[in-house]
């Protein structure tokens, strides 16, 4: 019986000693044999996922463990800025960082984990490119697979909508807007498809809806209105959320300027309008309202990945795995969850990058001081505040004492973004982006 828990995986599907003192080739596999040093003077660490925690933590730990990233994504996305790449504000490869520029040491694997053997400390993982089945052996393991967008079971929604969690989603809806006003712009279209087509629905007002019916306003008024003068006219945008206000976590005053500027904008909000049906083609409130639409966005919330469904580790009513101050998962020392995968036990955190930032850099620093014998202190969150874009270079602002509004808040919005980006080059590309898009205008190609 082969123990796992005494092997790793190389990069070529090898099971390799973890001594570097022999090595054993995988039952039917064709991958030569590479040679590969272990030094197993190092704990290994296995983390699973590339977001804003499992990037922080990559980046800040020191060299007292050998690191494994296992990741169907094989970089690291800046999700603030993401609603901005669905209308060409900024571009996709802007905002994304390649995980291996997180720190050079680290071995990655570009592949799914399906499974977790918390007795022989190992993970069950199939690769993303050809389904080659492996395993990957751990000392310590730190689950941080984020989560994915909610349905609530709202019937339709999952064959229907659209989402906004990857640059993928970011580029069909980006593609998607652009083909409803070439459609919309053949002849003969009745008047009634032509409004369905023209008709976008955001169902969410939390910071990514809002964000995202802003942008979409913005590239409709500034450079669609060049194009399609014609259609934009007659283009609409509503934003559905099913509580009393839209971006519920934020200062009253602050939801209710939002709320203003969306109706100068001709942004329509629904508020307290849960949607009960969604077909191809409409959007069924439960009020009995019928709303046809060309495009609708789903952003309603997070929900658990079918990977943290499926493990069989301690969690919530609402699939959250349960951690303590310091991220442990209960009844077991060496697994760890952090980030929107996770719930503190008593302690329940907002699902935010910032959230999973701090907590990715706390992390790196509790691991470094446990493997060096050092106390470690319980985690302690810092809110540094919440921020939206609002549309018309208008932003939100809602810092400790400090509640601001308008243009020069939408100055503060993107200084401190690009603060946060975590590259260099990312910066500039980003700072490039933006100039671009003020002097040319976004592109409007389908591609």
């Amino acid at each position: 019986m082969l123990d796992f828990n005494a092997f790793i995986v190389s990069r070529n599907g090898l099971y390799l000693n973890r001594n570097a003192v022999a090595f054993i080739v995988i039952e039917n596999s064709y991958n030569p044999i590479i040679p590969f040093m272990s030094n197993r003077t190092r704990a290994h660490l296995l983390v699973l996922g590339t977001g804003f925690g499992a990037f922080n933590l990559v980046k800040n730990l020191k060299d007292d463990y050998e690191i494994i990233v296992v990741s169907p994504r094989n970089h690291f996305l800046f999700t603030p800025l993401l609603p901005s790449t669905t209308v060409g504000t900024i571009e996709f490869r802007s905002i994304i960082e390649p995980i291996r520029h997180a720190r050079k040491d680290i071995r990655f694997y570009h592949a799914e984990v399906v499974g977790i053997d918390t007795a022989g400390n190992t993970v069950a993982c199939i690769g993303v490119a050809d389904k080659h089945e492996f395993e990957v052996g751990y000392d310590v393991l730190v689950v941080a697979v984020g989560a994915v967008s909610n349905s609530f079971g709202v019937p339709g929604v999952a064959e229907h909508a659209m989402f906004l969690k990857e640059l993928n989603d970011a580029r069909e809806l980006r593609q998607r807007i652009v083909r409803n006003f070439e459609q919309a712009n053949l002849p003969g279209i009745s008047v009634e498809e032509r409004q369905r087509l023209l008709h976008f629905i955001v169902c969410g007002g939390g910071p990514t809806g809002v964000e995202f019916a802003a942008e979409l306003n913005d590239f409709m008024l500034e450079d669609l209105q060049k194009a399609y003068p014609h259609l934009v006219a007659e283009a609409r945008i509503t934003l559905v959320e099913a509580m009393k206000e839209i971006l519920g976590a934020f200062d009253e005053k602050l939801r209710r300027y939002a709320t203003e500027l969306f109706a100068r904008q001709r942004i329509s909000v629904l508020t307290e309008s849960p949607v009960t049906k969604v077909d191809e083609t409409t959007v069924y409130l439960k009020d009995g309202s019928e709303l046809p639409y060309g495009l609708l966005l789903w952003s309603t919330g997070n929900g658990p990945t079918p990977f943290v469904e499926r493990i069989n580790l301690p969690k919530d009513n609402r699939s959250r795995i349960l951690i303590d101050d310091f991220f442990r998962v209960e009844g077991f020392d060496n697994i760890y969850a952090l980030g929107d995968c996770s719930i503190i036990k008593n302690n329940p955190l907002p699902a935010t990058s910032q959230v999973a930032q701090q907590q990715g850099k706390y992390l790196a620093k509790s691991l470094t001081r446990h493997a060096r014998n050092t106390d470690v202190e319980p985690f302690r969150y810092k809110h540094l505040g919440m921020l939206a874009y609002v549309g018309d270079n208008k932003a939100l602002a809602d810092l400790e004492g400090v509640k601001g509004r308008g243009w020069a808040t939408w100055l503060f919005w993107r200084s401190a973004y690009l603060s946060r980006i975590v590259s260099l080059k990312n910066k500039t590309l980003v700072l490039f982006d933006w100039m671009k898009a003020k002097v040319f205008g976004r592109d409007i190609s389908q591609f």
